[in-house]
């Protein structure tokens, strides 16, 4: 899918794509068997990067990942690594150009046993790749069981063999590796946990192919960078003020004021020209007292919160931290959304449609971002799969650009694009994180960018700025650290 704001760089192939990606290199003149040569090529030379000369065992399946492990083979015994191959007995489907770069293997050559492992060799893994479609069992099992108990060292090529490049899933199981080695463009399952979890460092080799071919496969899904929503970023125009950057409205909570709170700091951090807090009378001297470049309005009625979102002068809501589940909550939702104005709803503004979640969808009609985490998306949407699936359907379901949380948040819109941020650290699972980012969002909604891209931009910028504070961080500390990762990107 051509997009102008997409950069190719970060364009993450399916295997299904990268099938066909491959057959356009063939048409445009590159063989199947120097493709193979390429790649097995780029793995022999990652490991030499990596490791010093020592023992290698390399596990040979039957397809291509199998002939890409015999060219890398090959290519570490030119270099006076001492290498052993072992075959996978599949007679089933062999591989011609597997058979063919066997013939010419003339080093040491062993079967799966377990005993291959006892020396504690350096394992490349090149037993299946990323489009393996059924679960692995027999004697690649037991061997993939053993690595898994024996905590070697391992290379995986394409993907650690079970792993599902399409979806991060397992197909039964597999071992972790330090290295994955890739070829052309990451794939999916390289970001979506637990595929994530079980790859290690990844090197992708680009393999000399063109645009042209990345243009055939087609790609759908991005990781996430800058180079995708930076030319659009809404920085500071000289000639701009408050006004001309937008003014967010936040609804805030009547008993938990904390969240609300953080959700319009961001926003204002983000760089939002005005943010204005409404809150339940109640709670406005909570409010007043502990925001000061925030404002805060009371209302009293649920005329006079209708007048609020009315008010042109208000360009994007933002709504569920600290709202509470319930009636009242549903019911500021929908008289928002009725305004088309861009919103963001996240937490207690999804749970109150739990029971009505197409009441919801059906009142999206203007620009809308959901941010559930995994409890919050499954009590809205009752789509099964893995996770980028999920946030497809969802989106495609619900009018909106839904971003679904999680260390490897996935931010899908409705037209089928989708965005996987992988910058999140473990140190950010946080109370109050996804309050902050509700606040972000807002923020650059209001600033007239993109809800996709806002979504997008913001999960990055969320993800950078916890690692810029590193461990020990609180929701708190984000939105003032932010302003050190804006310092960087202009630079």
């Amino acid at each position: 899918m051509d997009h102008p704001l997409l950069s190719s760089a970060h364009a993450l192939l399916t295997p299904a794509q990268m099938k066909i990606g491959d057959r356009a290199a063939i048409s445009y003149g590159r063989s199947r068997l120097d493709l193979i040569e390429s790649a097995g090529l780029a793995v022999s030379q990652a490991v030499q990067d990596r490791w010093s000369l020592r023992p290698v065992l390399i596990l040979i399946g039957p397809g291509d990942n199998g002939a890409d492990g015999l060219v890398c083979a090959r290519r570490l015994r030119e270099s006076s690594w001492p290498v052993t191959i072992a075959l996978l007995d599949e007679s089933d489907g062999l591989n011609d150009h597997r058979t063919h770069l066997l013939n010419m293997w003339k080093g040491e050559t062993t079967g799966f046993c377990l005993q291959s492992l006892a020396a504690k060799p350096l394992v490349i893994d090149a037993i299946f790749g990323s489009g393996l479609s059924r679960p692995i069992e027999g004697a690649a099992r037991i061997m993939i069981d053993s690595l898994i108990e024996s905590k070697l060292e391992i290379c995986a090529i394409d993907v650690p063999s079970g792993l599902d490049g399409a979806t991060g899933q397992m197909r039964g199981a597999a071992a972790p590796s330090q290295l994955t080695v890739t070829f052309f463009r990451k794939k999916p399952g390289h970001l979506l946990f637990p595929g994530r979890g079980i790859c290690g460092d990844i090197v992708v080799a680009d393999m000399g192919l063109s645009d042209e071919v990345l243009k055939a496969a087609a790609p759908d899904t991005f990781e996430n960078h800058p180079s995708l929503w930076l030319h659009l970023y809404p920085w500071p125009d000289i000639n701009a003020h408050k006004y001309k950057r937008g003014h967010v409205l936040v609804r805030g909570g009547g008993l938990i004021t904390g969240a609300s709170r953080l959700t319009a700091r961001g926003a204002m951090r983000i760089g939002a020209g005005l943010v204005t807090l409404a809150s339940p009378p109640e709670s406005w001297i909570v409010y007043a007292c502990a925001l000061t470049s925030v404002m805060v309005v009371a209302f009293h009625s649920e005329p006079e919160f209708q007048t609020l979102v009315d008010d042109p002068r208000f360009h994007v809501v933002a709504m569920g931290p600290g709202m509470g589940v319930g009636e009242q909550t549903r019911q500021h939702v929908l008289a928002a959304l009725a305004t088309q104005k861009p919103v963001v709803l996240d937490a207690d503004a999804l749970t109150s449609f739990q029971d009505c979640p197409m009441l919801l969808f059906n009142a999206i009609k203007g620009p809308c971002v959901l941010t559930p985490h995994e409890g919050e998306f499954s009590r809205l949407f009752k789509v099964k799969g893995d996770k980028l699936s999920r946030a497809r359907a969802a989106a495609a379901q619900s009018g909106s650009v839904v971003l679904l949380k999680g260390p490897d948040t996935v931010i899908a819109g409705p037209d089928g694009r989708a965005i996987i941020n992988a910058n999140a650290p473990a140190h950010l699972a946080t109370a109050g994180s996804g309050d902050v980012l509700t606040g972000f969002i807002a923020g650059l909604l209001a600033q007239g960018l993109d809800p996709f891209l806002a979504a997008a931009a913001s999960a990055w910028l969320h993800g950078e700025t916890a690692n810029s504070l590193g461990i020990g961080l609180i929701a708190d500390d984000l939105p003032d650290a932010l302003a050190s990762v804006f310092q960087a990107l202009k630079i």
